[in-house]
């Protein structure tokens, strides 16, 4: 089911009494309507709803000599449209359109007339039945999807006339089976919610329902809203054997791995990677939890040897945490840098292994982090069958970087939940530790209970009114769409069709190409709209010479495009090894999605004594005097320009997330 509604865009029709080769079952009402109600419960479990139920009889007649035949008669076909048993999803508006009160008029003056033209419930009438499937891609339905055999159980109290008391995990319906008065259709959520016919139709709510009290007003639930403004994006980092590929495996798939790379090999995209166990791109995944904080299983319900895929996470979640799977090799540094410059990340992960002592690429991805001003989880793994002494000397290593004055972070080491209480508020200045095993899966549920009571830091709904501005950070040529960008919405709105005009650029000559946003995918999903703070998919209207001037790095504005080859930095030299940065200095900037290697065309002096050091600012004996020399310990505004190409850059990106190759930093 879950493919004929990808396939349908979100509908299917099932007929149900009809052979593969188009001839009738010839089985009564009971037989069908048995496969209806298990049809309709799997349905109700893929938060999906039946939107019409049409039982039909009457097409078959004996013949004389006893043999089935199809009836000539069109007008003795009896054809009646059933309640689905859990109600199909529809509200009406208050105010009704005059052409629904005439159809109403003219079916009550019909029902006399059909009062003899009933379904036949009893054995020897041939049936069959035609069941409309709409999936509702709203949290509106089910906030926490039901189990199959409570569905079935429920369903089946529906179809005897049992009443039962209604509970959390009850299903709402009348005597009628369609729902409540006014058309809608009651989560199983005890707070009320209720579905509107346009979100039906878009996925996207509009109205507001008052909770039991009847004082308080909740806003509905959108998928919309829980990949934007209920999505916490996590940065995991650590050296090459730390074992981030796994922890991310385990955590998404609810399994435990077998210590020869089974979880890693779930999430791994390309082959090598998967030979040599080492992560060389920067990949996302999602981990959904329900609003009680149950994590989502990561295995289908009903496949139970298929891994859930990503837009079937996200419909059954009220809550997100995206996992950033970056590179922990030192070759890779460059990917890692670009990783957390552009991911948005509201926290990371910082994974040590506790069988060795911290190496110098968890020093750099410390500062890395505590550079961006991400707050730091940090986490040992493989504690299974590690020995005391080296535990102890790994914690005690990780300890004194974290205490270190260019980290300023004081270790709290989480041992129970209330722990999680009390640090959960206070990670600007304490470092939760958490001790794991994905082997044995210590640790691993206080680690979700942690990601779980994050709180967003990043607030990119308060962007919504901003001028659009998405960033591209991977193109992809889709055969039968076209030219398909993925990154991410960081300011304003944007509705896709045939009349979505927007510039993509700037190419190699500073230009912007104008052309049309054709659709738009967030977690797998098609939708019409997407809003800041969200990861998304745009396809666009490109001819095949255009298509060859996208790159990475680009942006897709709505209007006003803008580049430039100069910006200023404020920068401040950290550590360095005899480095000094002089005019024409060379480095590899990253900002937010850009990455791309400037010169220093200008540097100017903003305070001579910075941590404490007194660096000296002349050149160098023998060279001009007109030289200014940086060395650790220096604070400058330096104004770049860009090796390559022009770039966009909107006021205040620099002060968002920016990086510079070592050995210094912009502020």
């Amino acid at each position: 089911m879950v493919y004929r509604l990808d396939e349908g865009k979100g509908r299917c029709i099932y007929f149900i009494g009809v052979e593969d080769d188009g001839c009738h079952s010839m089985l009564d009402y009971a037989t069908i309507s048995e496969s209806a109600r298990i049809l309709e419960c799997i349905a109700r479990s893929l938060n999906a709803v039946v939107l019409e139920r049409k039982m039909i009889q009457n097409e078959i007649i004996m013949g004389e000599d006893g043999a089935p035949l199809i009836s000539s008669d069109k007008d003795g076909v009896i054809v009646e449209t059933e309640p689905p048993l859990f109600g199909n999803g529809r509200l009406f508006n208050d105010q009704v359109d005059s052409n629904e009160i005439d159809k109403e008029d003219e079916k009550e003056e019909k029902s006399a007339i059909d009062i003899a033209k009933t379904i036949r419930k009893e054995a020897g009438f041939y049936t069959r039945c035609e069941l409309t499937v709409q999936r509702v891609e709203t949290h509106l339905l089910d906030p926490s999807p039901v189990s199959l055999s409570v569905l079935a159980k429920k369903s089946s109290s529906i179809t005897d006339g049992t009443e039962e008391t209604k509970d959390a995990t009850s299903l709402p319906t009348d005597s009628s089976g369609m729902g409540n008065a006014n058309g809608s259709v009651e989560g199983s959520s005890p707070h009320g919610l209720e579905l509107s016919s346009e979100s039906t139709a878009t996925g996207r709510t509009i109205g507001e329902t008052k909770t039991d009290s009847g004082n308080d007003e909740e806003k509905p639930v959108s998928i919309s809203e829980t990949l934007s403004s209920r999505n916490i994006r996590v940065a995991v980092v650590g050296n090459v054997d730390a074992g981030k590929s796994t922890l991310i495996g385990t955590l998404t798939t609810s399994g435990l791995d077998d210590g020869r790379g089974r979880s890693r090999t779930s999430i791994m995209k390309h082959r090598h990677e998967i030979e040599s166990g080492r992560t060389s791109t920067a990949t996302s995944h999602l981990m959904g939890f329900r609003s009680n904080g149950e994590p989502i299983g990561g295995r289908d319900q009903i496949r139970a040897n298929k891994h859930k895929t990503e837009d079937e996470v996200a419909r059954e979640s009220f809550r997100i945490v995206t996992l950033m799977d970056l590179a922990g090799h030192e070759k890779y540094l460059k990917t890692t840098i670009h990783g957390v410059s552009s991911g948005m990340s509201d926290y990371s992960l910082i994974l040590v292994n506790s069988r060795h002592p911290p190496t110098h690429m968890t020093q750099h991805h410390l500062n890395l982090c505590c550079s961006f001003g991400i707050p730091v989880i940090v986490v040992f793994t493989k504690i299974d069958g590690c020995p005391e002494h080296a535990m102890k000397t790994s914690k005690q290593e990780v300890f004194k970087l974290l205490r270190a004055p260019d980290i300023g972070k004081k270790p709290f080491v989480i041992r129970k939940e209330q722990d999680i209480a009390t640090c959960a508020g206070k990670l600007h200045t304490l470092a939760p530790v958490f001790d794991t095993s994905c082997v044995t899966g210590e640790g691993l549920d206080l680690l979700r209970k942690m990601l779980f009571s994050l709180p967003k830091r990043r607030r990119h709904e308060n962007k919504r009114n901003r001028p659009f501005e998405f960033l591209v950070e991977d193109i992809f040529n889709v055969p039968g769409v076209g030219s398909v960008v993925s990154g991410f919405v960081n300011a304003g709105e944007l509705s896709v069709g045939a009349n979505s005009h927007v510039f993509v650029g700037p190419t190699d000559d500073g230009t912007f190409l104008k052309t049309v946003a054709k659709s738009a995918h967030i977690a797998r999903i098609n939708t019409g709209h997407i809003t800041s703070g969200q990861s998304a998919c745009l396809a666009l209207s490109l001819s095949k010479d255009l298509r060859k001037k996208l790159r990475r790095g680009m942006v897709v504005l709505r209007n006003s495009p803008t580049s430039t080859r100069e910006f200023d930095a404020e920068i401040c030299v950290l550590k360095g090894e005899g480095t000094t940065i002089r005019r024409s200095y060379q480095a590899y900037v990253h900002i937010l999605n850009v990455r791309q290697s400037a010169f220093a065309k200008n540097i100017e002096i903003i305070n001579n004594n910075v941590l404490g050091l007194t660096p000296s600012h002349g050149p160098p004996l023998g060279d001009d005097d007109d030289g200014i020399v940086l060395r650790p310990g220096s604070r400058a505004k330096v104004r770049f320009e860009f090796a390559k190409r022009p770039v966009s850059l909107l006021c205040g990106s620099l002060q968002a997330s920016n990086f510079i190759s070592p050995p210094f930093l912009p502020m």
